[in-house]
């Protein structure tokens, strides 16, 4: 196969490389089928190796039980069977939360669960109620709507049909502990009930939601501090967890930067290309035509190489050059030339400029994860490695 020609521009593709499975030398895996890669052509110096977390943590045998998450909620919040445990803001998922909220539960099997849930949506977009349900109860931001006002909206999820809260309830007391959940947006209202530890278990807005109810009940953690230690382990806890077989749910890769540079040290001893390498989970895509925001796990990337880290994505705006220099009389292949030479050059304008306008400076890896998650799909097509091509050419380090 041919080198691919220089006029193509970023791309990038899925590369079969096999089913993972626990204990497997993954990185010896990723050096076979891109070794192959490299045999056809399409490996280069400046390419970015784009791994699923999904593959790493299983590799790594990264998975926890249901029993594993209940005693480390007993641990962290020196709770027992007969307490109460208040959980606030969990994400609408099945595969997210739905076994972890059955690890909590069954921390209290003769305890109480407060669940407390955001609305309309949980913080991904995730619908629980119509927009205007709340307002057409007179029910304002701090107000309280119980189970019985909400699920009186007979309304289930758009687009898995489920009724959250039926499930969650039944999650609940299917592990002996009794279920009372109510839905405001006000963190603060958890403290209302008398809870022995709450669990914030929110993704993105965590921290915040932890100052606000930590000053009322300082027996408080997150999900990042369950499964944070331990024989499996991540040093995210169990947020960015999925489902797995059974009663066991596969953690977030653990080191995700120290494996992205085996890679990397791995395909530049035995294949002598220097690449980028990144550990990437959920892509940044709202879907529009549902309003999700796809990003469930805590970040994008895990992990990756040193170059890539504060690497922004950023540049000319193209077609108000082309634009700029037509109106200057330029003919076309004038304009050609300039563009040639500015793209080839130092920039020369600062952010602000008009040059730029419209250019937003975006982070390389969260580029980087949205493109190869798109291109790998949730559902899997057997690609869980990504090589991207081109992409470097217009990404600059950026000081914080």
């Amino acid at each position: 196969m041919q080198k691919l020609p220089d006029y193509l521009g970023v791309m990038a593709f899925g590369v079969k490389m096999g089913v993972v499975l626990p204990s497997c030398d993954l990185v010896e895996m990723i050096y076979d089928s891109l070794k192959q890669v490299a045999e056809d052509g399409l490996l280069d110096d400046g390419d970015i190796v784009c791994v699923t977390e999904s593959v790493v943590a299983r590799a790594q045998n990264n998975f926890v039980s249901v029993k594993d998450i209940a005693k480390q909620v007993q641990e962290k919040l020196g709770t027992g069977a007969c307490s109460t445990i208040g959980v606030l803001f969990p994400i609408l998922s099945r595969n997210r939360f739905s076994l972890v909220l059955k690890g909590i539960a069954a921390a209290v099997p003769q305890g109480e669960i407060i669940l407390q849930l955001s609305h309309p949506t949980d913080e991904v977009g995730n619908r629980l109620l119509p927009d205007d349900y709340a307002d057409s109860l007179g029910k304002g931001y701090g107000d309280i709507l119980t189970q019985e006002e909400a699920q009186a909206a007979n309304f289930v999820h758009p687009v898995t049909g489920i009724d959250y809260i039926q499930l969650y309830s039944d999650i609940i007391k299917g592990e002996g502990a009794r279920a009372e959940i109510f839905l405001c947006n006000d963190p603060a209202r958890i403290g209302d009930f008398e809870v022995e530890g709450i669990i914030v278990a929110d993704i993105h807005r965590r921290e915040k939601t932890l100052s606000k109810v930590a000053p009322i009940i300082s027996n408080c953690i997150t999900l990042q501090d369950i499964c944070s230690s331990g024989s499996s382990w991540s040093e995210w806890g169990v947020l960015g967890s999925n489902l797995s077989a059974g009663d066991k749910l596969k953690l977030p890769p653990r080191e995700a930067d120290q494996v992205a540079e085996q890679i990397q040290r791995k395909i530049a001893d035995d294949l002598g290309k220097k690449v980028e390498v990144i550990i990437y989970g959920d892509g940044a895509y709202r879907d529009p035509s549902t309003g999700i925001y796809e990003l469930a796990d805590p970040l994008t990337t895990f992990g990756s190489t040193p170059k890539l880290k504060g690497c922004y994505r950023e540049g000319f705006k193209y077609k108000y050059l082309v634009d700029a220099y037509h109106a200057e009389g330029k003919t076309q292949e004038e304009i050609e030339i300039r563009l040639q030479a500015k793209m080839g050059s130092e920039y020369e304008f600062t952010r602000d400029s008009i040059e730029t306008e419209g250019t937003t400076p975006r982070r390389v890896e969260d580029i980087l994860a949205s493109l190869a998650d798109l291109v790998s799909g949730s559902a899997d097509a057997g690609t869980p490695m990504v090589l991207c091509k081109g992409f470097l050419n217009s990404a600059r380090k950026r000081e914080e």
